[in-house]
């Protein structure tokens, strides 16, 4: 009988005092993250209540395994797998509690902070360094978790010994992601580009959705994922939209005839703003900047407070400024002049013509008509 109720009372025993203690502990953070609304703290460090439970369940095993005295013959395995388990599952709540820290900060700086680009800035610097701490905190645990078998304490010393050129060869075949992760980090504290900033990479207009510290994700307007390493912007030169302020100015091309009414443009342009819920009301104008001998290029200055604003701003007020030359000043718009060219008094054609008709009294073969010949 004493066989059978100790493993029940050393294994049971455990399992429902985890339960126990993981219930109460949950019931507590439910209490505070409703008494604590303004925070998300205690809500987060919810997520981690299996690894928690698994800790409790592993380290109450791991200590009283041996006084179950149950499958002796392979403790020795038993105890390694509970400490295995006991390694891992601290280093994923350690993860989840250093996310919940983070998160909370975050937010908090989030709601006291209204701008948006220092906002965006914190929030890539805070996505990368929960990035370095899961790497961390993983590469630690498994540091750890190989420490525990015999072997690999005896091989230590053997791998310490070439650990000199064995970094040579890693530090020469790791170069480009070494230079990535380095690349990552000069990313995140250097503010260079942030998560959200609207960005121009190889001719291709984007949002920036994701950066590691590997890569970087871009989002183009219709819907695509440009996937590009982080060095390469460091390396190469892009155009960042919303760096410092995200106010943009916008242009919009015309070419229009050389009689279009210039001034009532302008005032078409007004009110077509003024319309326009895009359009932010700090500036806008109209000018000639060019001329062909058909046409005249007429540009428009528009603004807006973002990017995806000024967009819409641009696209709308050309849409209604050309219905608006259609139909009311329809002679605005470019056209082909098919009328005669006057030519310069006196010119005369190679045949003798002239361009009225008229010509130098010289009378011109037919085309048919063959010249003649001293032969008769």
């Amino acid at each position: 009988m004493e066989n059978v109720l100790r493993p029940l009372i050393v294994v049971g025993g455990s399992v429902l005092l985890t339960l126990v203690i993981g219930w109460a502990t949950d019931l507590l953070l439910r209490k505070a993250d409703a008494r604590h609304s303004e925070t998300p703290m205690w809500g987060l460090l919810r997520r981690g209540r299996i690894p928690y439970q698994l800790v409790l369940c592993a380290a109450m095993l791991r200590g009283s395994f041996d006084q179950a005295r149950m499958l002796e013959r392979h403790s020795a395995g038993i105890g390694q797998t509970l400490t295995l388990v006991l390694i891992g599952s601290a280093a994923w709540l350690v993860i989840r509690i250093a996310a919940a820290i983070v998160e909370t900060t975050y937010t908090r700086y989030a709601r006291v902070h209204r701008d948006p680009a220092r906002v965006r800035r914190v929030r890539t610097q805070v996505t990368l360094i929960m990035r370095v701490v899961a790497a961390t905190v993983g590469v630690v645990a498994v540091a750890a978790m190989l420490l525990t078998f015999p072997a690999m304490r005896a091989a230590g010393a053997s791998l310490l010994a070439s650990a000199g050129i064995l970094g040579i060869v890693a530090g020469v075949a790791a170069q480009s992601t070494l230079s990535n992760m380095f690349a990552g980090l000069q990313i995140a504290f250097g503010d260079m580009v942030r998560i959200g900033d609207t960005v121009v990479v190889d001719g291709e207009w984007g949002t920036v959705e994701e950066i590691t510290l590997t890569f970087l994700t871009v989002r183009t307007w219709d819907e695509r994922r440009i996937t590009m390493p982080v060095s390469y912007f460091t390396s190469k030169p892009f155009e960042n939209w919303s760096r410092g302020t995200p106010q943009m100015t916008g242009i919009v091309f015309w070419h229009v005839d050389h009689t279009a009414p210039v001034e009532l443009m302008r005032e078409r342009l007004r009110d077509i703003l003024r319309e326009c819920p895009a359009w932010d009301g700090r500036d806008y104008g109209l000018a000639v900047t060019d001329t062909t001998p058909n046409t005249m290029q007429v540009r428009a200055l528009v603004t807006a407070k973002d990017a995806d604003d000024i967009w819409t701003v641009r696209v709308t007020v050309r849409e209604q400024m050309i219905r608006w030359l259609t139909d009311h000043h329809p002679y605005a718009l470019p056209r082909v002049n098919t009328a005669d060219a006057t030519m310069a008094p006196g010119f005369r054609s190679r045949d003798g013509h002239r361009p009225d008709g008229a010509h130098s009294g010289v009378p011109a073969r037919r085309a048919h008509e063959a010249p003649r010949t001293g032969r008769g």
